[in-house]
């Protein structure tokens, strides 16, 4: 087995290319009037174009053509003046046409970029290859079918942007970045809603391995229909620990398409990968090109709106969030929703990052669910932070305060009467708690006086533990203080 580490890959160099798809928010298919609703009972949402009868033609969806140029903008790509679509023959039982139309050598969207932040905090440009339209195929399903298949055509005809980086990516967590900063851009400007688990948003890895060096691209094999960040991850890492394992042993990477098992953590062979030449395109002879004018192109411009870097140095600017914060917040379009709709509320941004960036981001991380799925709302949130700002309850104890809003176990306030939680800000209770520790700890007292500045921690922490963490901390200091001057 190779030593290397998912860091550090000895002599070899990691070369990764993404195809992103990126399922279109329309509310109908790429070529035909059918539904794209997600949950359907199986074959309800398709038409007489889906499942291909006999002398039926395709109608481009304006609205897909629409998505596409706005992506294209929204990352510096050049937008073809015309675009055609292609047939991509091959046969599968979800493919009732036996080709898939698509798009080949004329995209609608060609090089552009993204630019990444890597782990030490620097900037990479990662190229954009192209992006094109296409329409997706069916779903084979295997389960509960007594050793058949069973094909459900709901999502034939689905518009897809698959979206194909150039190969720039040197690590997995390189790709990780790219596909975030991918999947936080279709959802800022309204083309796709990012949804992994319903298959709206998933990618296909090339990855190949190389000597430190060389300059020729190894083979590469083309891991297929990856739909978490965390898999894509594990996926790249465990393929290229493959290759590199092979090759070391006398071995040979061959050119394939592999599938990721994330249950057995492996990758296993599943077809041998084709060619272009393989999939004989030709122009479709049912669609004609589509030409974009410039006029189209700048009224689509003018529809774009504030991208996340221009978020992000807003919020630093204007708000004077760090550029950590800020680049947290605005890597999701939900988040960047639920800061703003907390910071108008408290009117402070740097206390309601802090708390979003913090606890919350936290919790989420710990029970791996987004923004979306949080069971604490945004304006009962920012109530939780002005009882923070009022003195009601301390820093402490707003955050058993949210792990029972968490809970469901009520409001701030509800949660803050029913157990007792307010804090104590009254000067003669503070004191009271502050003269019996001064009095149980005299030659404690007399270090802190004597200068041994430490000792103030323990103190503050005395009075908390005493007053059950209700004692405002700030009034406790300054108590201390004026009890060293006496």
């Amino acid at each position: 087995m190779s030593t290397a580490t998912t860091n550090e890959w000895g002599n070899w160099e990691v070369v990764i290319g993404l195809e992103i798809h990126a399922q279109l928010a329309t509310k109908s298919k790429i070529f035909s009037g059918a539904s794209t609703a997600y949950g359907a009972e199986p074959n309800t949402q398709t038409s007489v174009v889906d499942i291909a009868l006999p002398g039926v033609l395709p109608v481009l969806n304006k609205e897909a053509v629409h998505m596409a140029v706005k992506f294209g903008l929204a990352i510096d790509a050049h937008i073809g003046e015309r675009s055609v679509f292609a047939r991509k023959n091959y046969f599968y039982p979800d493919l009732p046409k036996g080709y898939q139309i698509s798009q080949f050598d004329l995209p609608i969207v060609g090089e552009g970029h993204i630019d990444i932040e890597l782990e030490n905090g620097e900037s990479k440009r990662i190229g954009v290859t192209r992006a094109h339209l296409e329409e997706d195929a069916g779903k084979s399903l295997h389960e509960d079918y007594a050793g058949m298949t069973g094909i459900d055509l709901n999502r034939a005809g689905t518009p897809l942007l698959e979206i194909v980086s150039e190969p720039d990516m040197r690590s997995a967590s390189e790709a990780v970045a790219y596909m975030k900063k991918i999947h936080t851009l279709v959802q800022y400007i309204g083309i796709c809603d990012g949804n992994m688990q319903e298959g709206s948003f998933r990618c296909d890895a090339n990855v190949s391995v190389r000597p430190k060096g060389q300059q020729e691209y190894g083979t590469r094999a083309e891991l297929k229909n990856i739909n978490s960040f965390r898999f894509v991850e594990r996926a790249i890492n465990i393929e290229v620990e493959r290759q590199i394992d092979l090759l070391e042993d006398g071995g040979k990477v061959v050119q394939e398409t592999r599938l990721y098992d994330s249950v057995k953590n492996e990758t296993r062979s599943m077809r041998s990968k084709e060619e272009a030449n393989d999939y004989r395109y030709f122009p479709d002879p049912d669609l004609l090109p589509v030409v974009v004018t410039q006029e189209y192109k700048d009224q689509v411009r003018t529809e774009l709106p504030e991208l996340p870097e221009q978020k992000q140095q807003r919020y630093m600017d204007e708000l004077g969030l760090s550029a950590y914060d800020a680049g947290v917040i605005t890597a999701s379009l939900a988040l960047s929703g639920y800061f703003e709709i907390v910071t108008e509320k408290t009117g402070d941004a740097k206390l309601s990052a802090n708390w979003i960036t913090g606890e919350l981001s936290a919790r989420l991380n710990r029970e791996e669910i987004d923004i979306s799925q949080v069971t604490v709302d945004a304006l009962s949130f920012a109530v939780l932070l002005q009882r923070i700002m009022d003195n009601t309850i301390s820093g402490k104890i707003a955050k058993d305060v949210l792990d029972a809003m968490w809970q469901g176990e009520g409001s701030a306030d509800e949660i803050i009467e029913n157990k007792g939680l307010k804090q104590i800000t009254d000067s003669g209770a503070i004191e009271a708690f502050v003269d019996e520790v001064i009095a149980k700890n005299p030659s404690q007292f007399e270090e802190l006086k004597g200068g041994k500045d430490k000792m103030m921690g323990f103190f503050v922490g005395q009075v908390m533990k005493m007053s059950k963490g209700k004692a405002n901390p700030a009034q406790v200091n300054e108590l201390i203080r004026n009890k060293m001057k006496d």
